[in-house]
Protein backbone atom coordinates (compact mmCIF):
# COMPACT_ATOMS: atom_id res chain seq x y z
CA UNK A 1 0.00 0.00 0.00
CA UNK A 2 1.21 3.49 -0.82
CA UNK A 3 0.92 6.10 1.89
CA UNK A 4 1.54 9.83 1.47
CA UNK A 5 1.41 12.33 4.31
CA UNK A 6 0.62 15.98 3.51
CA UNK A 7 1.56 18.51 6.19
CA UNK A 8 1.48 22.27 5.90
CA UNK A 9 2.37 23.35 9.43
CA UNK A 10 1.57 27.03 9.68
CA UNK A 11 1.85 27.79 5.95
CA UNK A 12 -1.41 28.61 4.18
CA UNK A 13 -1.03 26.45 1.07
CA UNK A 14 2.58 25.26 1.00
CA UNK A 15 2.45 21.53 1.68
CA UNK A 16 5.24 19.07 2.30
CA UNK A 17 4.37 15.64 0.93
CA UNK A 18 6.25 12.71 2.44
CA UNK A 19 6.20 9.10 1.30
CA UNK A 20 6.60 6.06 3.53
CA UNK A 21 10.16 5.75 2.26
CA UNK A 22 11.00 9.33 3.27
CA UNK A 23 10.92 10.98 -0.15
CA UNK A 24 9.64 14.55 -0.07
CA UNK A 25 7.94 16.86 -2.57
CA UNK A 26 6.70 20.40 -2.04
CA UNK A 27 3.29 21.42 -3.35
CA UNK A 28 1.66 24.84 -3.35
CA UNK A 29 -1.22 26.69 -4.92
CA UNK A 30 -0.64 29.23 -7.68
CA UNK A 31 -0.57 32.94 -6.89
CA UNK A 32 -4.04 33.38 -8.40
CA UNK A 33 -5.46 31.02 -5.75
CA UNK A 34 -3.65 32.60 -2.80
CA UNK A 35 -0.56 30.44 -2.76
CA UNK A 36 3.03 31.45 -3.39
CA UNK A 37 3.56 29.10 -6.36
CA UNK A 38 6.54 27.47 -4.63
CA UNK A 39 5.69 23.96 -5.79
CA UNK A 40 3.48 21.94 -8.07
CA UNK A 41 -0.25 22.50 -7.66
CA UNK A 42 -2.39 19.44 -6.83
CA UNK A 43 -3.60 19.24 -10.43
CA UNK A 44 -0.03 19.51 -11.70
CA UNK A 45 0.91 16.64 -9.40
CA UNK A 46 -1.88 14.52 -10.88
CA UNK A 47 -0.76 15.26 -14.45
CA UNK A 48 2.87 14.67 -13.40
CA UNK A 49 2.01 11.26 -11.99
CA UNK A 50 0.51 10.15 -15.31
CA UNK A 51 3.41 11.58 -17.31
CA UNK A 52 6.00 9.93 -15.07
CA UNK A 53 4.29 6.55 -15.00
CA UNK A 54 3.89 6.58 -18.77
CA UNK A 55 7.52 7.51 -19.31
CA UNK A 56 8.93 4.89 -16.94
CA UNK A 57 6.63 2.10 -18.11
CA UNK A 58 7.58 2.65 -21.76
CA UNK A 59 11.28 2.87 -20.89
CA UNK A 60 11.17 -0.37 -18.87
CA UNK A 61 9.41 -2.23 -21.69
CA UNK A 62 11.86 -0.99 -24.35
CA UNK A 63 14.84 -1.89 -22.17
CA UNK A 64 13.53 -5.46 -21.68
CA UNK A 65 13.08 -5.77 -25.45
CA UNK A 66 16.54 -4.21 -26.03
CA UNK A 67 15.03 -1.69 -28.43
CA UNK A 68 16.94 1.45 -29.41
CA UNK A 69 14.77 3.90 -27.48
CA UNK A 70 16.90 6.96 -26.77
CA UNK A 71 14.31 9.16 -25.10
CA UNK A 72 10.64 9.24 -24.16
CA UNK A 73 8.94 12.63 -24.04
CA UNK A 74 5.52 12.69 -22.42
CA UNK A 75 3.37 15.80 -22.14
CA UNK A 76 0.12 15.83 -20.18
CA UNK A 77 -2.39 18.66 -20.14
CA UNK A 78 -5.27 18.59 -17.67
CA UNK A 79 -8.41 20.32 -18.88
CA UNK A 80 -11.65 20.80 -16.96
CA UNK A 81 -14.86 21.83 -18.66
CA UNK A 82 -18.55 21.31 -17.90
CA UNK A 83 -17.84 19.03 -14.94
CA UNK A 84 -15.56 16.77 -16.97
CA UNK A 85 -11.81 16.38 -16.57
CA UNK A 86 -9.76 15.35 -19.60
CA UNK A 87 -6.09 14.42 -19.51
CA UNK A 88 -4.56 15.05 -22.93
CA UNK A 89 -1.38 12.99 -23.22
CA UNK A 90 1.15 13.15 -26.03
CA UNK A 91 4.10 10.76 -26.28
CA UNK A 92 7.19 11.04 -28.46
CA UNK A 93 9.56 8.11 -28.90
CA UNK A 94 13.06 9.04 -29.99
CA UNK A 95 15.45 6.43 -31.27
CA UNK A 96 15.95 3.94 -34.06
CA UNK A 97 12.49 2.36 -33.96
CA UNK A 98 10.28 1.04 -36.74
CA UNK A 99 6.55 1.77 -36.95
CA UNK A 100 5.59 -1.56 -35.39
CA UNK A 101 7.79 -0.84 -32.37
CA UNK A 102 6.34 2.67 -32.02
CA UNK A 103 2.80 1.28 -32.09
CA UNK A 104 3.70 -1.31 -29.46
CA UNK A 105 5.21 1.41 -27.24
CA UNK A 106 2.00 3.42 -27.60
CA UNK A 107 0.00 0.39 -26.44
CA UNK A 108 2.39 0.02 -23.50
CA UNK A 109 1.88 3.72 -22.64
CA UNK A 110 -1.87 3.12 -22.54
CA UNK A 111 -1.33 0.20 -20.16
CA UNK A 112 0.81 2.02 -17.60
CA UNK A 113 -0.41 1.42 -14.04
CA UNK A 114 -1.56 5.00 -13.46
CA UNK A 115 -3.46 5.07 -16.75
CA UNK A 116 -5.29 1.95 -15.57
CA UNK A 117 -6.09 3.57 -12.22
CA UNK A 118 -7.37 6.78 -13.80
CA UNK A 119 -9.55 4.98 -16.34
CA UNK A 120 -10.87 2.45 -13.83
CA UNK A 121 -13.25 2.80 -10.94
CA UNK A 122 -11.94 5.13 -8.24
CA UNK A 123 -13.30 5.48 -4.72
CA UNK A 124 -12.18 8.01 -2.11
CA UNK A 125 -12.95 7.11 1.49
CA UNK A 126 -12.33 9.77 4.14
CA UNK A 127 -12.20 9.36 7.92
CA UNK A 128 -11.60 11.99 10.57
CA UNK A 129 -9.07 11.26 13.33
Amino acid sequence: MIKITANNGNEDYLVELTSRTGNKVIADEPLALGGKDNGFSPKELLASALATCTNVTVRMFARRKEWDLENVLVEVELEQSDGKTTLHRSVTFQGNLDEEQRQRLLAVANACPLHKILTGEIAVETVMK
